[in-house]
């Protein structure tokens, strides 16, 4: 098959607010031959929204170069057309309109641009609407101009960055069969899918390889090639495995990436995302009840629950560094204290939440050192703001301290006045 795309080493990073740069890209390699459709699955924040960026021309890698059919890409790629989350579309413009956009910067003739809109329009199966406007359409319908703006101009390569996460679950699994339907029957004018997604049955579902990315900053972490005939049935013994796969390998990654972090003993460097306590909460007294009775596939709670990947990883990962529950091989089991805080009372749970942060989470117990210490059991925030500033970035240590100030709210550890910026003792436990 022939290479439509070659990215090597590329790297790319931002400047940050206080000085020095944060890199969001590093050393990133991968290809799309004709024919392929290839997916890039990871948690939010890595960098594969960027990378799209960079592939479309919109814009240029620090470091790295990206090859769009041989030639290097230095600006807005001709050929290159890109699906968006949100539907992007004109309000004030028809769906006819909306559509032949794209292909009025070509300079084609007017007789021509009408008639390739109106057959994007009848191939994406909006034939009748052509002169509705956007907030006459469901979420869907919006999305399906979307897909015929960028289909129109028969690009080589589309680029769709989350296209159906902002639709609800009938109305995405409609879409995602309709475009499947499209690409086998070679009905597409499109020689190359990448879809970027956080959902990995979408992945497995759509696509001929799955590009794996870790974060801070994203590599392609790992590659595999799903290697099923379409359609694909989601119930099959194979498609399941290949499910199983990829959360396994998700997994041993996060949770090897932990347990460096947690060696490290006593560090408050341990950048955290803000995870609910109710949702921890949730995630134990599902996996408490049957059928688990404390013991899951993660494949099969996300769909039980109605996760994502990048709603089930951190619940999991932030339960692991809690020890209320061990994350291993795509299974998440609950511990001693897990199941105990299953079973308990709201009071008894905060206790056992308490004494987790003290015993697991080393910024938690420094802060609530720091008020005890104190004559006025109080303290500023930007007093624990700088000290993880000289191990992460601002964005990072903002994320991190409101994920304590939730967890220590719930425990009772300690409390936070977000008006004065300070913590303090005010309702000890």
């Amino acid at each position: 098959m022939t290479d439509l795309l070659e990215v090597r080493n590329v790297r790319r990073s931002f400047p940050r607010s206080g000085g020095g740069e944060l890199l969001v890209l590093d050393d990133v390699s991968l290809t799309l031959k004709e024919g392929e459709i290839v997916g890039m699955l990871g948690r939010s924040g890595s960098g594969k929204s960027t990378l799209l960026r960079l592939i479309a021309g919109l814009a240029r890698p620090q470091g790295g170069t990206i090859s769009y059919m041989g030639a290097p890409i230095l600006g807005p790629a001709q050929g290159v057309a890109m699906v968006f989350q949100g539907f992007a579309l004109f309000p004030w413009m028809t769906v006819l309109e909306n559509v032949e956009l794209g292909l009025e910067a070509l300079g084609l003739p007017e007789k021509d641009i009408r008639a390739r809109a109106l057959a994007a329009i009848d191939l994406i199966g909006l034939d009748g609407y052509e002169s509705a406007y956007p907030r006459e359409l469901s979420g869907g319908m919006r999305q399906r101009v979307g897909f015929a703006r960028a289909v129109v101009v028969h690009p080589n390569i589309l680029l769709m960055d989350e296209p159906f996460s902002a639709l609800d679950v009938l109305t995405a699994e409609n879409l995602r069969t309709d475009l499947i339907e499209l690409w086998g029957n070679k009905q597409l004018p499109t020689k190359g899918i990448i879809l970027v997604t956080h959902n990995i049955e979408e992945a497995v579902l759509m696509c001929d390889r799955v590009l794996l990315f870790s974060s801070d900053p994203a590599r392609v972490s790992a590659e595999i090639v799903i290697d099923l005939p379409q359609p694909r049935e989601r119930t099959s013994p194979a498609f399941e495995d290949y499910v199983d796969r990829i959360y396994v390998e998700m997994t041993a990654r996060r949770v090897e990436r932990m347990r460096q972090v947690q060696a490290q003993g006593d560090s408050i460097a341990l950048p955290l995302g803000h995870v609910p306590p109710n949702q921890i909460a949730g995630l134990i007294e599902a996996l408490s009840a049957p059928p688990y009775d404390g013991k899951a596939d993660l494949p099969d709670i996300a769909y039980e629950q109605e996760l994502e990947v990048d709603e089930l990883f951190p619940v999991a990962e932030a339960m692991q560094l809690l020890r209320l529950a061990d994350v291993e091989g795509g299974d998440i089991k609950l511990t001693h204290m897990g199941k105990r805080f299953a079973d308990a009372e709201l009071n008894e749970r905060k206790e056992i939440f308490s004494r987790a942060l003290m015993s697991h989470l080393p910024l938690a117990a420094h802060i609530r050192k720091v008020l005890d210490e104190r004559a006025s059991h109080s303290a500023p925030r930007t007093r624990f703001l700088d000290e993880l500033e000289d191990h992460m970035t601002e964005e990072t240590a903002d994320e991190t301290l409101k994920c304590v100030v939730s967890w220590a709210r719930f425990a009772e550890l300690f409390s936070y006045d977000d008006d004065a910026e300070l913590f303090s003792l005010e309702n000890p436990t």
